[in-house]
């Protein structure tokens, strides 16, 4: 690719170029001043600027027309085929088709909402866009807009914090919690009292040191604390817990609809308002209008909209 001299051209205002086509196709200062809706004193400044700058004529009336100089006419066809090349990229929009998209889509969750939406977003990624490569990596609360600025995430979906200027976001859905349970373990009277709730040995979700885990906010709010008796970084691993042994847990209702039946678990509401921040999703401000990012963050929206009903279906029975 040819090298291009940015000094050199930024002393040469590229208007004057615009100005140089619109007269070689009009031959006239007046028409040209016309077409480019100016007055024709502006237009004849621009004549002027030009001969200046090319230390040449360009244009010499002859009769009522102007004619073109050999300069301007060896200038013409270069002149309008980079305009040309200017407008059509000015205007073009680059094409999206994820039938044939290559490219790897890096993604941070929370570790709920990576176990809500991979294994979906997987599937339709391999019916959909089989050239689209998933990435996808656990990202707290207070790292995803830094991950985001390094390049190291194009989209972060969870509990994040409040987005900045240089981000997007798109609220997705409120959380609520549930409560899970092998019967097999646990005899509970429903609802569940709160004097159970508080006693009974509880299995959490920790991305800390803390045993209340990723509820210590929401219990804190209320001066409360649970008896937690494991804690584990996993929700699959705090359900497989609570299938084996007389514990109980308190997870999102979506990840209890979706995935205690699978360990033949009972839910029932927690005796408490527990409030837990709503799930969002976060892009970088240059990637807003990528089409690519675009047709992702739908189908993000569609896939988590679709687990939940069928996750209600599956709570049901």
């Amino acid at each position: 690719m040819q090298s291009i001299d940015h000094f050199d051209l930024r002393s040469f205002d590229l208007n004057l170029l615009v100005a140089f086509d619109a007269l070689m196709q009009e031959r006239s200062v007046t028409r040209a001043a016309a077409r480019l809706k100016v007055g024709q004193p502006a237009m004849s400044h621009s004549l002027s600027t030009l001969r200046v700058l090319l230390q040449d004529e360009l244009f010499v009336r002859v009769g009522t027309v102007m004619q073109p100089t050999p300069r301007a006419a060896w200038l013409a066809g270069p002149v309008r085929a980079a305009l040309g090349q200017m407008q059509a990229a000015l205007h073009a929009t680059p094409a999206f088709d994820p039938a044939t998209e290559q490219r790897t889509v890096r993604l941070g969750f929370s570790s709920e909402v990576e176990l809500l939406l991979i294994p979906e977003l997987t599937a339709v990624l391999r019916r959909s866009a089989p050239g689209l490569r998933l990435i996808s990596r656990p990202t707290e609360r207070n790292e995803a807009h830094r991950l985001l600025d390094e390049g190291a995430l194009d989209l972060a979906v969870g509990c994040f914090e409040a987005v900045v200027q240089r981000h997007r976001s798109q609220l997705l859905f409120e959380q609520a919690l549930s409560c899970v349970y092998n019967p097999k373990h646990i005899a509970l009277k429903m609802p569940i009292s709160l004097a159970d709730y508080l006693s009974l040995p509880h299995a959490l979700v920790t991305l800390t040191n803390s045993l209340q885990g990723c509820l210590e906010a929401a219990l804190d709010e209320i001066e409360t604390e649970l008896n937690v008796v494991s804690a584990s970084s996993e929700f699959l691993s705090v359900l497989a817990t609570v299938a084996a042994s007389p514990v109980i847990t308190t997870i999102p209702t979506r990840m209890a609809r979706l995935y205690g039946p699978r360990f033949e678990l009972a839910l029932c509401p927690p005796p408490l308002k527990l409030r837990l921040p709503a799930v969002s999703m976060v892009w970088p401000l240059q990637l807003d209008r990528d089409a690519a990012s675009v047709w992702l963050r739908n189908t993000v929206a569609q896939i988590l909209h679709t687990t939940e009903r069928a996750a209600c279906r599956i709570a049901a029975g």
